[in-house]
């Protein structure tokens, strides 16, 4: 192949890759003692032992909270 073919190959692939973002606006939260991490689905495996009702909150709230993203989801 030509080197302007395979660059112009990898070009449309990057655009197409770096094109989608995730839009999350809302993320689930326990709200026990011991929780610090939001996380995108209501049924992931790190909200398994929470001992609290699951709440939905924007992800801007939990930032402020001091939630950072679960590792089963990042």
């Amino acid at each position: 192949m030509k080197k302007s073919k395979i660059l112009f190959l990898g070009g449309l692939l990057f655009l197409f890759l770096t094109s989608f973002s995730l839009d999350v606006s809302e993320v689930y939260i326990c709200k026990g003692p011991q929780s610090k991490k939001y996380h995108y689905k209501k049924d992931c495996r790190g909200l398994k032992n929470c001992s609290t009702d699951i709440y939905s909150v924007p992800l801007s709230d939990a930032k402020n909270l001091g939630r950072s993203l679960c590792g089963w989801e990042d």
